[in-house]
């Protein structure tokens, strides 16, 4: 086989892989909620959102950077033929992330324990551990998409879900009780998914595919390291903002303490399918970073092209299915008392491939060296959202938070669509000569 076709049957052999882990993982994470509902009384249910819904803005937010860092550099790097990545600077930024939380959280621990977590000291602490558990986590996934080692990134992801679910089993079974054993599953999960890393040693990174490469003074350097990771730290929030803000403000602005369960348990509709788009992201965002490193701009433009047709065609089966059937399924997944609505779910299962197809624009910006961009088109949506959720344009809270979610997508659409039509920046693959 051609050098050439390396990369692009790794990434579609890639997105196979891991579309079969994390849709496995959607479905898993998909369970635990349903079965905390079941276990749990809603107030308790509402609490364990809102701790899930803070915890992965947090760590998304501070670890996706690097995840996206790692992964795009050694992509770039091995596209090139070098033999050898850099792990020092982003580990030093990882780092540096964790002891900025840790620092934070223990200044603010009074809000966030009596004010957000309803004075509870124990998940307050659980969200402490969790959120620090979780940078080995990301840092780990990075590593393994830019060597294409999809199995172990899907084993990875399914393990810790698989982890989660248990916790809340054993309350549904009787084995344990209360929020405190559901929410545990959330420490858990982390720290049990990284018995895989030793596997990734165990065979070693094929050789460079151009010889003649020599490996160059001093790797990826900080500066270019922390500028990438600042961009995709402000996508990482503004996406965040999507999934989880309407859970948050909702549970500001209402007096129904169980409100902000129930628009958390509406949002999964897009919460599951984004999961399974990681699998996508997983692979497409290394596939990209080398094909723009080789200059290959026609195999470029087909996986984008590729990629936005099929999940096109999956949003629109969700959307028809959700209107057909989506109130039944909802009652028999979250036994919680609300009257969901057919259109409400559709509207949500459109701004969810909306979302996807901006996903996949990001990850071509991201390996473009566009990063700058499109952290400035998703911070604009960021804002207009939060703006959306608090002004009193609509007044059922549920229903702003639907239409919300749609209108961002779509509006973070365009803009990252005119980011793609820009050319690629000359420094795009500046971390690879570095």
């Amino acid at each position: 086989m051609a050098e050439s076709d390396a990369p692009r049957r790794g990434y579609g052999a890639g997105a196979r892989i891991l579309s079969v882990g994390i849709a496995l993982t959607g479905v898993v994470t998909f369970a635990y909620f349903s079965l905390a509902s079941h276990g749990l009384s809603e107030d308790e249910y509402s609490r364990i959102s809102l701790l899930w819904s803070v915890l992965f803005v947090v760590v998304t937010v501070l670890y996706r950077p690097i995840e996206q860092l790692l992964s795009r550099t050694i992509a770039e790097r091995r596209a090139l033929g070098h033999g050898s990545h850099p792990l020092r600077e982003p580990m030093l930024i990882q780092t540096a992330f964790a002891v900025l939380f840790l620092v934070a959280a223990l200044a603010l621990r009074g809000p966030i324990q009596d004010d957000l977590l309803d004075g509870s000291e124990t998940l307050y602490w659980i969200l402490v551990a969790a959120v620090l558990a979780y940078a080995a986590s990301y840092f780990a996934r990075g590593w393994l998409a830019g060597h294409q080692r999809f199995e172990l990134y899907g084993a990875l992801v399914f393990l810790e879900a698989t982890t989660r679910v248990l916790f809340a089993l054993a309350v549904v079974l009787g084995f344990a009780s209360g929020q405190t054993a559901v929410a545990l599953g959330m420490l858990a999960a982390p720290c049990v998914s990284l018995v895989v890393v030793p596997l990734a040693f165990s065979r070693s990174d094929p050789p460079p595919s151009q010889g003649e490469v020599q490996e160059a003074e001093g790797g990826l350097s900080l500066r270019h390291g922390a500028g990438f990771a600042a961009a995709v730290m402000v996508v990482m929030l503004a996406e965040q903002t999507l999934i989880n803000g309407a859970v948050i403000t909702v549970d500001i602005t209402s007096d129904d303490a169980a409100l902000a369960g129930i628009v958390f348990s509406i949002l999964l509709i897009a919460r599951a399918p984004l999961q399974l788009f990681q699998a996508i992201q997983g692979s497409l965002l290394p596939h990209l970073a080398g094909l723009n490193a080789t200059e290959d701009g026609g195999e470029f433009s087909k996986a984008i092209r590729v990629t936005v047709l099929a999940i096109a065609a999956f949003a629109a089966a969700c959307a028809v299915g959700l209107f057909a059937i989506g109130p039944w399924v909802m009652d028999l997944l979250f036994d919680l008392n609300y009257d969901w609505s057919r259109v409400g779910l559709g509207i949500v299962a459109i701004g969810m491939g909306l979302h996807l197809a901006a996903g996949t624009l990001n990850q071509a910006a991201l390996a473009r060296g566009h990063a700058r961009a499109a952290a400035v088109g998703w911070a604009v949506v960021g804002v207009a959202f939060v703006g959306w959720m608090f002004a009193p344009i609509v007044d059922d809270e549920v229903l702003r938070a639907e239409l919300g979610y749609a209108l961002a997508a779509a509006l973070l659409c365009a803009l990252l669509t005119a980011v793609y039509r820009m050319a690629p920046a000359p420094e795009a693959a500046a971390t690879a000569a570095d």
